[in-house]
């Protein structure tokens, strides 16, 4: 399996409720390597910027206002199939539909609200690394 890296980025439905440690414990359970990290308060702007590809749907305004609500937590995980991984552990989007022991079915409080976000393939991951972290910034 190739060595891949992928954004995680801890939601403020999560940091909240102090729930940064807990999530990463699991990455790194999962063989998942944190190579950078910061803590963040998001814009409406920025936000909005991040999500550009949902834009027009239904779901965008209220996904924009709800991450910009309150500090998140971004990271660079790597390590082998670590998209996949990640997606793995974060469990689906709908926290009702995902597997027992996965992070929004343990810790989400709603859709919106579902504690992680994670890319969703090679070239999603590069340019949502590149939207928050410079190379310098990563640290393998």
């Amino acid at each position: 399996m190739p060595v891949e890296r992928t954004l995680s980025i801890i939601k403020p439905d999560a940091t909240r409720r102090n729930l940064t440690g807990r999530i990463n414990a699991r990455f790194e359970a999962a063989g998942l390597r944190l190579v950078a990290q910061k803590r963040l308060s998001l814009t409406r702007a920025a936000a909005e910027q991040f999500y550009r590809v949902h834009a027009g749907r239904p779901f965008f305004a209220p996904l924009c206002a709800f991450m910009s609500s309150g500090p998140v937590v971004v990271q660079v995980l790597e390590g082998e199939d670590a998209i996949a991984r990640n997606r793995a552990i974060m469990g689906a989007t709908d926290p009702a539909k995902a597997e027992k022991g996965t992070i929004r079915a343990d810790f989400a409080e709603s859709i919106e609200a579902n504690s992680a976000h994670g890319s969703d393939s090679p070239e999603t991951a590069a340019q949502e690394i590149a939207f928050f972290f410079s190379a310098l910034e990563i640290v393998g």
